[in-house]
């Protein structure tokens, strides 16, 4: 039987558009995951999951990250809060944009951004606020409450932050010569 050559599509990087599977995961996970809270759990009222560590706790949050702006009471807050998450998803899709489709922890990083991102807009855009139900404390200390969006693009920041602090030849995509940020030498030279 004659021998059949590898296919070279199975040797190279998975495109760049598998990963925005990753994010509409994401985003599913992320909205199914809010429409069960909301239609199974009254607002501010804890349901204890591990005692002493996590709750589920319904809560609307009008603000952003931390619930920061959440006590302004001005019919624009929406409105800026919504314009601003739309500038921070363009500089997201645009970084995702110009990454080298070699670099594949970074891709799923900003996918994990990309979905979580979109998630949390999509509630402020319909409802003006952001639910919020992972209630996770450690005796009387409580972190703020969070949801899935929260969590994937929190995760997507610490890999970035991880992928930031590897030396070049570790990187994906890196060729030898190349610190991965750019064309190696040898490419150059060609």
């Amino acid at each position: 039987m004659p021998e059949i050559p590898p296919d070279p599509a199975s040797s190279r990087p998975a495109r760049k558009q598998t990963y925005l599977i990753l994010a509409l995961a994401v985003l599913v996970l992320d909205q199914w995951t809010k429409w069960w809270v909301e239609a199974n759990l009254a607002l501010h009222r804890p349901h204890e999951v591990i005692p002493g560590f996590l709750n589920l706790t319904h809560v609307a949050n009008r603000g952003v990250a931390f619930g920061l702006f959440s006590d302004i009471d001005s019919p624009l807050r929406t409105t800026v809060l919504t314009v601003l998450g739309l500038a921070a998803l363009g500089v997201v899709a645009f970084y995702y944009a110009r990454v080298d489709s070699a670099q594949r922890l970074l891709l799923t990083a900003l996918a994990l951004i990309l979905g979580g991102a979109v998630g949390n807009l999509t509630d402020r855009v319909l409802a003006g606020s952001v639910t919020d139900f992972i209630d996770a404390y450690l005796g009387s200390y409580h972190w703020h409450t969070f949801n899935v969006a929260d969590s994937a693009i929190t995760i997507g920041v610490g890999l970035i932050l991880w992928d930031s602090f590897r030396s070049g030849s570790d990187r994906e995509g890196a060729a030898p010569g190349n610190d991965g940020d750019g064309p190696s030498e040898a490419a150059i030279a060609s």
